[in-house]
């Protein structure tokens, strides 16, 4: 299995790089013909939604949308698929960005009642706390 760093999925997804672009969707196409998976990290999907939401003026609705077809494609394996859905559907809701509520998610996968943060509109917020 091969794991993929966040510039391969920002040029499979934006396709902003013709030369990079190209040999992104050659991998993930080859993947995809023999049958094997990708692996992508949590920290990959929380460096995707930063890097689409900065970069490229994404918005959250749209974010949303791309990770939830990434997490739905069939040749991407993840850290935690159960994690990641945690994330998605908190985030929807929540005022954060999608890093807080994949450490949220980690977190009580991990065991931990809450996360302690200052962001003060994570604290308004169940499951975050001040420290």
């Amino acid at each position: 299995m091969i794991a993929l760093d966040t510039n391969v999925l920002v040029r499979f997804l934006v396709e902003d790089d013709a030369v990079q672009s190209s040999r992104a969707a050659r991998l993930v196409d080859r993947a995809i013909k023999a049958g094997e998976a990708l692996f992508v990290a949590d920290i990959v999907l929380a460096e995707l939604a930063w890097v689409l939401a900065r970069a490229y003026d994404v918005s959250k609705a749209e974010l949303l949308r791309v990770l939830r077809q990434l997490q739905a494609a069939k040749h991407l394996e993840f850290e935690s698929s159960d994690v990641l859905a945690r994330a998605l559907d908190a985030w929807e809701r929540g005022k954060g960005d999608f890093s807080d509520y994949l450490i949220l998610a980690r977190a009580e996968a991990n065991g931990c009642e809450s996360v302690a943060t200052f962001d003060k509109a994570l604290l308004k917020e169940r499951h975050f706390t001040r420290p």
